[in-house]
């Protein structure tokens, strides 16, 4: 038990004080847990053999960001992938497989060996893409959904990869492996002694029992579960889901990552999906840590210093063949400038499915002991290497042009009295009423996605980028009546504001604000009509509270237009002492009369409405009652 604990501790102290340097150094939480693992094990000698055990036991977080990859994923959405799956994904396998073939049988090894290492390098690593893909927000983009593509073509690959390999086994060669823990320990199979027809049905058998099960059986259970009302049941029943498919799809001979996804994915419409989500998502981090530990922990430096020239340069040459393979695949796919190469730089090393692949190759008797110890290493140097070319890939990111990915910009060809800056949720509105009171109005946006889909509804809308001068002048900037600047990035619509109002100081700017701050470098750049994206909303949400309480209209409408003309007296004022130099709450003479401000609504407010007296309430409704008389004659 002292020994457990012990180890705990070391593997727990580790991640703790590597992964956050990391981050902060930005080299991203993967890289800090695979130097926390050489920390530990190879350099200063604090965990020893019981690393390879624990590896196959953190794999299985693997398993789990799969479910969760499947939760986010609709049926729908996967049949859309189907080509990118069979053409990209496939193609991938099959033209890495050929290339890393014929460079170890260029260097001499026998044909069936060559064959066993160019399968075993073509998967990548789905834990280390998937994990820096999520954290860099780079899944939603064209080149992070082609490298999630390949990844699910790869889990699905190993399945045929390993049936296989014991065709390629050598005549002589008999390896004392024994069995090493990819196999779990695991003695039970439903398919050992089957003919090849049996376990076909086998396996189709337990598919259809996954998502049988998926549409019919855990709706009721979960509603079930949710009566009881206990958070820690729920837990314990997603991680029973999460295993028990696991384990099925294991005695069946299947990849158990595959089987969680396809459960993922069948779940996907389930009202439960985000609390599925949010219960496994712990468990999958710290497993999925452990696991980046145990692949550092367990580089073995002896055998790479005793050989190093030959190592490292086989470790360069099948990441450079892969990144070669996935570059023309890249081109072939249509993918343009930073996805291709995300695309390139984040699938080209060899993954966590290779330790599997080569720990097969060995009880099968194709590969030599000896020669994958050599393998193994070259996977694990490749996987350290992957973050490392992820943070290339922010270089050529921030370096890169973003006019070069889209489109040329749109010609102004026209002007209006009203020009809209952005498309989104608050600029189609005030659009769509101009275009209703029979206004003139020019649009510009500088999302492609965007101009495109309003394209579709009929409204005419320009790309471009609203920040350059030229464009804005083509617009009719220097003749217009009205500016309206309805941008998501903040940067841009201060910029904007600023040039129009040294251009233009009697032009009417209306600016859309992201929060108070914003607000106050709208002020400074010269806008006086800014409006804060939630505070209308909010305003009208406090109508209905109050409303709610039992307030009659009258109150409500003084208490509201009272409330909103003190927020922006204050807005004003503060707007003076706002310095953005320093935080607004290290800025003392800001704060001090941010508290007096609060202070003097708190105990105002009230009574200021109590000074509204009945007379003027009676008037108020007199006059109410005379306008709907007018209305109705």
């Amino acid at each position: 038990m002292g020994s457990f604990l012990f180890q705990a501790t070391i593997y727990l102290a580790a991640a703790c004080l590597a992964v956050p340097i990391a981050k902060r150094l930005g080299l991203g939480s993967v890289l800090g847990y695979l130097i926390a693992g050489i920390m530990i094990g190879p350099v200063l000698g604090l965990v020893g053999a019981e690393t390879e055990d624990l590896k196959h036991f953190a794999e299985f977080g693997v398993v789990m960001m799969l479910f969760i990859v499947g939760l986010e994923l609709e049926p729908k959405s996967l049949w859309e992938m189907r080509h990118k799956l069979l053409g990209l994904g496939g193609l991938q396998i099959g033209l890495t497989t050929v290339a890393i073939t014929g460079l170890f049988w260029f260097v001499g090894q026998p044909f069936s060996v060559a064959l066993a290492i160019g399968l075993a390098f073509s998967l990548s690593s789905t834990a280390i893409v998937l994990q820096t893909l999520n954290e860099k927000n780079l899944m939603p983009t064209p080149g992070g959904r082609s490298s999630f593509s390949v990844l699910l073509a790869q889990d699905i690959g190993v399945i045929p990869m390993l049936a296989f390999i014991p065709l390629l086994a050598l005549p002589g060669l008999h390896n004392d492996a024994g069995h090493h823990g990819d196999d779990h320990g695991a003695t039970m199979s439903l398919v050992e002694g089957l003919p090849a027809w049996g376990v076909t049905l086998v396996t189709i058998g337990a598919i259809a029992g996954v998502v049988l099960a998926g549409i019919y059986l855990t709706r009721p259970i979960f509603h079930y579960i949710a009566s009881a009302r206990l958070r820690e049941l729920f837990t314990a029943v997603a991680l029973l889901l999460v295993v028990g498919i696991a384990l099925l799809m294991t005695v069946v001979g299947l990849s158990p990552a595959l089987g969680t996804f396809l459960a993922g994915v069948v779940l996907a419409n389930s009202e439960f999906r985000h609390e599925l989500e949010s219960d496994i998502d712990p468990f999958k981090g710290l497993l999925l840590g452990l696991f980046f530990i145990t692949v550092g922990a367990g580089i073995n430096f002896e055998l790479l210093f005793g050989d190093w020239a030959n190592i490292i340069g086989l470790t360069i040459a099948v990441m450079v063949i892969k990144g070669l393979v996935l570059y023309i695949l890249s081109i072939i796919f249509k993918l343009k400038g930073r996805n291709q190469w995300l695309f390139t730089l984040g699938l080209a090393q060899a993954g966590e499915f290779g330790f599997v692949m080569i720990s097969t190759t060995v009880q099968n008797d194709v590969i030599p002991q000896a020669l994958s110890e050599t393998l193994s290493l070259i996977v694990a140097l490749s996987m350290l290497l992957t973050p490392l070319l992820f943070i290339v890939y922010d270089q050529i990111n921030a370096r890169h042009d973003a006019s070069s990915d889209a489109p040329d910009e749109d010609d102004i060809d026209e002007q209006g009295s009203v020009i809209i800056v952005g498309m989104g949720r608050m600029g189609q509105i005030v659009n769509r009423l101009a275009i209703a009171a029979g206004i003139k109005t020019v649009v510009i946006d500088h999302h492609i996605e965007q101009i495109e889909r309003m394209r579709r509804f009929g409204v005419k809308a320009y790309f471009g980028d609203p920040t350059r001068p030229d464009l804005m002048h083509a617009a009719g900037l220097d003749s217009c009546s009205v500016l309206v600047v309805a941008v998501d990035e903040r940067e841009a619509a201060v910029q904007l504001t600023e040039y129009a109002r040294k251009l233009r100081p009697d032009l009417r700017i209306i600016t859309r604000a992201y929060d108070r701050e914003h607000v106050y470098e709208l002020w400074k750049a010269g806008s006086r009509d800014i409006v804060r994206e939630t505070f209308d909303s909010a305003m009208r949400m406090s109508r209905y509270m109050l409303e709610g309480m039992g307030w009659n209209g009258f109150d409500i409408d003084n208490a509201a237009d009272k409330f909103v003309s003190a927020d922006r007296e204050a807005l004003r004022e503060l707007a003076e002492l706002w310095d953005p130099n320093i935080s607004a709450m290290d800025n003392k003479p800001y704060v001090q009369r941010a508290k007096e401000i609060q202070n003097e609504i708190n105990t105002g407010f009230l009574a200021n409405l109590a000074q509204i007296t009945e007379a003027d309430a009676e008037e108020a409704d007199e006059s109410r009652k005379k306008e709907v008389k007018k209305t109705k004659t």
